[in-house]
């Protein structure tokens, strides 16, 4: 079984089989430190941009969302660029395959909800096209 650990802003990927632990993946959370300082109103705050972001994001245009959990390896396009559906905009990492993300429609990128390296669910708005 695989589990991810969270350690010092730290993930840690490890695979367990038959008693024995193995490193699989370690890499650093795309939150930033300082936010983390105050315990308490960290995940107050941190909760509460996100909800208000989507609703704003969809208004704006037609969202892309992840079909998966995964990280952002890569954002190919930049907001105000032009694009064509079926081109790819990002590259998202899951269950160690690139899976590329594509534009679902034509028209011009409104917003990047993401940043390279950021750890997305399924659902989560990671563009948005105008």
């Amino acid at each position: 079984m695989k589990y991810k650990v969270t350690l010092n802003n730290r993930v840690y990927e490890v695979e367990v089989e038959q008693g024995e632990a193995m490193l699989v993946d370690e890499y650093e959370l795309a939150a930033p430190a300082a936010p983390a300082a105050p315990a308490a109103a960290a995940p107050v705050a941190a909760a509460a941009p996100a909800a208000p972001a989507a609703p704003a994001a969809v208004a704006a245009g037609e969202p892309v969302k992840s079909p998966m959990p995964g990280n952002i390896l890569k954002i190919n396009v930049s907001q105000g660029q032009h694009v064509e559906e079926g081109d790819v905009i990002m590259i998202l990492e899951a269950m160690k395959m690139e899976n590329e993300i594509v534009a679902t429609k034509s028209g011009t990128i409104a917003q990047i909800a993401v940043s390279k390296g950021a750890v997305v669910e399924t659902g989560t708005v990671l563009a948005v096209i105008a």
